[in-house]
Formats: C-alpha cells, sequence, structure tokens
C-alpha cells in the first residue's frame, strides 16, 4: 500500500511504471487520474486545495486498507496534491493491482468514489478574482453509497 499526500506534481507515467513494476503475480493494474477541469463557464483560474495533514493521510490509508480488504488485491497507491492548482494539472491518482480484472476495477472505483465524497480535502476556486469554496455533490455521495 502506498498513500501519499503532496504539494508537489507528479508525473503519472512514471508513478503508473513505478507501480507496475513492483507488482507480483498480477493480471491487471487500474489507474485514475483526476485533473482540474475548468468551469462550464471557461472563468477558472486556479483550484486551491486544503487540508488537514495528519487527518488525511490517516483517512485515505484506512480507505486504502478497506479496499485490500474487501477486494482480491495484490497492491492499491493513492496519491493526493494540495495547494494551488491550475488547469490540466494532476489533483490526485489511485491505482489497483489484482490477479483478475474485475477486482482492480471495483477496488479503483470504490477508492475513487470515497476520494471524491469523503476524503478530507477542502477546495475552491478561483474565479474572476474571487475564491469560492466547491460545495460537495449530492451525486458523489450517491455514488459512495452503492458500496
Amino acid at each position: 500500500m502506498h498513500v501519499r499526500v503532496q504539494e508537489e506534481p507528479f508525473d503519472l507515467g512514471t508513478e503508473v511504471d513505478q507501480f507496475i513494476r513492483i507488482q507480483d503475480n498480477v493480471g491487471a493494474v487500474v489507474t485514475f487520474s483526476g485533473v482540474v477541469r475548468d468551469t462550464p463557464a471557461q472563468d477558472l483560474d486556479a483550484m486551491e486545495i486544503e487540508h488537514y495533514p495528519a487527518m488525511a493521510q490517516a483517512a485515505l490509508e484506512d480507505i486504502a486498507t478497506q479496499a485490500l480488504n474487501r477486494w482480491s488485491l495484490a497492491d492499491v497507491i493513492i496519491i493526493h496534491r494540495f495547494g494551488r492548482l491550475t488547469l490540466r494539472e494532476a489533483i490526485m491518482m489511485v491505482g489497483t493491482a489484482a490477479p483478475h480484472r474485475q477486482d482492480a476495477f471495483a477496488a479503483a472505483a470504490f477508492l475513487m468514489d470515497y476520494l471524491k465524497s469523503r476524503a478530507p480535502f477542502w477546495k475552491k476556486e478561483l474565479r474572476g478574482g474571487r475564491w469560492e469554496w466547491v460545495s460537495s455533490r449530492t451525486e458523489d455521495a450517491e455514488a459512495l453509497a452503492r458500496w
């Protein structure tokens, strides 16, 4: 299990390559990366992600452990950034490694649903010189409820 909460950017290709290289006897690796996207009005200047370091690290380690216990996984990686980010920058990534694809896909979806709705990160957007907090979405909570 590999969990990192960091301010600095990461290279998705490098992270995935390293994650695959340390796996033994797996037939599937599923990865997902979330990036900063523009608003419908195309007016996003930046996004700021805040967190409490110890709380965020512990929460991500706990959800990774839950995934490892629930599915037949060999390994999990979660990287989540904080600080100021701009358009198209990677915010986070998850990766799951498993003997078979079904468990790898299901666990990755579970982790993503958790990160989107319950992980202790708070986001605000800079638009037109004003910062506004991003509200949670009902759809994200509903997606997590299926698990």
